[in-house]
């Protein structure tokens, strides 16, 4: 997959695509279905697969003090895009000049120039142009207007009711990461560089690689089974483990963060990329006693991680 971040300086060959437009954040099952409306449209028309999305998030840039809701980080939503196929990233730069663009001039100057896009897919409840003012009405009749194809697609529902990046946030904020695959369409991951911690697992006999959630929506507070990728380094592949996700109360006021243990595993995986699947909601972050009673639980969700994890 190639990664295009600029709309006005473009190659030849990362033109003329057949892109779903928009902010995509999970990547969930009505993101799919529109990507793969994109793809089929492509298909007829010999165009490459591609996504047109936005970084930051525009929602962040004109709140940029609101609370954390991002599902996935860009890198993690490059990642999830690839392993669909999406052959184009066209990750643009949401900035000022961005915003203030119409709609009829963010169709013009950025789809049929700038990208030159042959035809677009968009959700039925897609917004664009300056204050949002524009419809996916609208971009149709741009699309006409310019010589672009336009599809609009459907909202669809999944398991949980109709699927949205809100209702995802809601059943991990409830800690039911199983709720929210079935949205998804994958499990809910979090993906990050390993950075350093107070190495205190390790003196607990249960070595964590630390890693941050800042920027991101919470998923609840406390112990999880995972599936974990090891994306870079010399440990790349797949294992199981059990993470905490929280400010660890044992150890008085933390910022929040995810500490993965990695099981049957023994290297170093500081400055490496994982991919942290959420597969089942263990139980809520506690405060022990002691470091013996810590422990002894450290052991109890090893051991209920590895069952749940083995029947997978």
């Amino acid at each position: 997959m190639r990664i295009i971040r600029d709309y006005t300086y473009v190659n030849d060959q990362d033109r003329g695509a057949s892109a779903a437009i928009g902010n995509f954040d999970g990547v969930h099952l009505g993101h799919r279905a529109v990507i793969e409306i994109a793809r089929k449209a492509g298909e007829k028309a010999g165009a490459p697969c591609g996504v047109l999305t936005f970084d930051p998030h525009p929602r962040q840039y004109f709140a940029p003090n609101a609370d954390p809701f991002r599902l996935m980080g860009p890198a993690a939503k490059a990642t999830e895009l690839a392993k669909i196929g999406v052959e184009r990233l066209y990750q643009l730069n949401f900035n000022a000049a961005l915003a203030a663009l119409s709609p009829e001039e963010f169709a013009t100057r950025v789809i049929h120039e700038g990208l030159g896009l042959q035809h677009v897919v968009v959700g039925a409840d897609f917004c664009f142009g300056k204050d949002r003012v524009g419809k996916a009405a609208d971009l149709q009749g741009f699309g006409e207007k310019l010589g672009f194809g336009v599809t609009i697609a459907e909202l669809i529902e999944g398991t949980q009711g109709q699927v949205s990046s809100t209702s995802i946030r809601q059943a991990l904020a409830k800690g039911k990461p199983r709720d929210a695959a079935g949205m998804l369409g994958h499990w809910h991951r979090i993906e990050g560089i390993v950075i350093g911690g107070e190495q205190r697992g390790r003196e607990l006999g249960y070595p964590t690689a630390n890693m941050s959630i800042e920027g991101l929506h919470p998923p609840r507070f406390g112990v999880y089974a995972v599936l974990v990728e090891v994306q870079d380094g010399p440990h790349v592949g797949k294992y199981h483990g059990v993470a905490s996700m929280g400010v660890r109360p044992m150890f008085g006021i933390n910022r929040p963060n995810l500490e993965t243990f990695l099981f049957d595993f023994t290297g170093d995986l500081y400055g490496t990329t994982l991919s942290v699947a959420l597969v089942d909601y263990l139980r809520p972050e506690e405060k022990f006693d002691g470091l013996d009673a810590l422990i002894t639980q450290m052991d109890a969700d090893s051991a209920k991680s590895r069952a749940i994890l083995a029947a997978l």
